[in-house]
């Protein structure tokens, strides 16, 4: 780490990036809106195929009564006839477009570079494999943490279920719930740090002129970084993630209040504005755990003794800044103990001429 760490608010500062790097946020927002369209109208001639030739249909235009939509998805749920199989194919496309659009969006907070898509796409393919082993790595801790967790909640619901009814049951199980999710958000936290310092160590070269792609070494640094600001870090992940939850209830409660309406795009923007903020706070955690990163930066790698890199396997970034200062000329201290030979328009007649009358004594 260096010698001096900065502490900027997090907060402010991640948001500004958000604020002044759109791109990451629309794009992503644009990817996940085409997704959900295209791979919703299987489900709406599912729909159609059940709802088209019933009266019971009109329970959901008038009122919608849910449990009319409930009888229908439980029909496409056992493949009723007529309604086809479910299509999933929408999960790698998302899963592609994540490990593309995430690293992009991290490169560009950290490079305050412009988020268009070609850079999105470029810094993403450059970091693609780096972010599928982060995420198996995260799913590895988490079941090896939360598993055992979700285990033992699981066993002291049962025993409350069998004793207990109402709100006494609840307040007894909602605690464990509560744990469970501050030690999952704190694990989240604790890798969104790892993906960062992943990006941030990709800008680093080995000796052997490639990129390093080690993430093993930025395992300790995000941890440490985590210790050293974990009360402004976890609060601000906390609030963040709050916030957005926040934006989707909202959503979702006044769209309850607007059912059975003639016209449904007035619910379909409300739901997309809660969609589109909590996606917002989540890129505003990104923003403030990539200001975290660069306040508390990995140390730059020394190559080892001895080592001639060629010029050929490496890039050199020339700056004016770089440029070596030259050396200003250093007056001798020994001045010249002869005096100046003066310079005379012409010879001296008496010095270069003999005049044997002279010389002789004459």
């Amino acid at each position: 780490m260096g010698d001096k760490v900065q502490r900027r608010s997090i907060l402010l500062h991640g948001l500004r990036l958000v604020v002044t790097i759109p791109g990451a946020l629309l794009w992503t927002y644009a990817l996940n809106l085409g997704l959900a369209l295209v791979f919703s109208l299987r489900l709406h001639a599912q729909l159609s195929s059940i709802l088209d030739r019933s009266l019971a249909a009109e329970r959901l235009n008038s009122a919608f009564d849910l449990g009319t939509l409930e009888a229908a998805l439980h029909r496409i749920s056992y493949h009723a006839p007529q309604t086809g199989n479910s299509d999933y194919a929408g999960v790698p496309l998302y899963l592609i477009g994540y490990f593309l659009l995430v690293p992009g969006t991290l490169f560009c907070f950290q490079a305050d570079a412009p988020s268009r898509l070609p850079i999105l796409i470029s810094s993403g393919i450059s970091f693609f494999w780096r972010f599928i082993r982060i995420t198996l790595l995260t799913g590895l801790v988490s079941i090896l943490i939360l598993g055992p967790m979700l285990a033992f909640q699981n066993h002291w619901s049962q025993y409350v279920d069998d004793r207990m009814v109402g709100s006494e049951a609840l307040w007894r199980e909602v605690p464990g719930l509560i744990a469970i999710a501050l030690v999952a958000a704190l694990l989240r936290l604790y890798f969104d740090l790892v993906e960062v310092y992943a990006v941030q160590l990709g800008e680093q070269v080995r000796p052997n002129g490639r990129s390093d792609r080690r993430i093993r070494r930025v395992l300790l640094p995000a941890l440490r970084t985590l210790k050293a600001n974990f009360a402004r870090a976890y609060g601000s992940f906390l609030v963040l993630t709050l916030l957005g939850f926040a934006a989707v209830a909202a959503a979702a409660w006044s769209g309850a209040q607007m059912l059975a309406q003639p016209r449904a795009w007035p619910i379909f923007l409300l739901a997309q504005a809660g969609l589109f903020t909590m996606m917002a706070t989540r890129f505003w955690q990104r923003g403030a755990e990539t200001i975290l990163a660069l306040d508390n930066p990995l140390p730059q790698a020394v190559p080892p003794p001895g080592f001639d890199d060629p010029i050929d396997d490496r890039i050199i970034r020339y700056t004016p800044e770089s440029e070596p200062p030259r050396p200003h000329p250093v007056p001798d201290p020994l001045p010249d103990p002869e005096p100046a030979v003066p310079s005379l328009p012409e010879p001296d007649p008496g010095v270069y001429h003999h005049e044997p009358g002279i010389r002789d004594g004459r």
